[in-house]
């Protein structure tokens, strides 16, 4: 729903040179793969070498799920993550809030720690995030390379991050 229009007027602003991309969302998702398809579709337009995958993994945490059931469950979503990660490689990983992102942000530390490949992580919090964090953004506010926030309030109590105004 709301993230995938966000992480998809983000990569809309980006060259073909991003190329190709991967796009991981959760296996109980029903939209994302119909807006990822519709929107890759006028990419191509553009850019005719654009290329992409879809790639499903276990949800790490339902809205209202409880917090320590939700440890449970993004485990789970770990062991699905980290081969994908693996078999993917990524250079750039470009998340913005679902909790998808959590177990694949770190997956990919893992790589990066054990010297198989790292990844620069860009974590965009929500355009609704105006004065506290997502639950994802707790968490990866420690491990992403650059924390891009879209509120001035953030900014100041969250002093690692970077604000741009609005971004999506």
């Amino acid at each position: 729903g709301g993230h995938t229009t966000e992480i998809l007027r983000l990569l809309s602003c980006l060259s073909e040179s991003y190329s190709p991309i991967h796009y991981i969302f959760a296996d109980s998702d029903k939209m994302s793969e119909a807006k990822i398809r519709s929107f890759e579709q006028k990419r191509a337009e553009t850019f005719s070498n654009s290329k992409f995958t879809l790639d499903r993994i276990p949800r790490s945490r339902e809205v209202s799920q409880s917090w320590t059931s939700s440890v449970v469950t993004t485990l789970y979503s770990m062991l699905y993550s980290l081969p994908l990660t693996y078999k993917l490689k990524p250079d750039l990983i470009l998340c913005n809030g679902p909790g998808t992102c959590v177990p694949v942000c770190i997956s990919a530390l893992l790589l990066g720690l054990l010297g198989i490949k790292r990844a620069i992580i860009v974590y965009v919090e929500s355009i609704c995030r105006v004065e506290t964090l997502s639950l994802s953004g707790k968490i990866l506010y420690y491990f992403s390379d650059y924390f891009i926030v879209q509120w001035p309030d953030l900014k100041e109590k969250y002093p690692k991050s970077v604000y741009l105004g609005r971004i999506v």
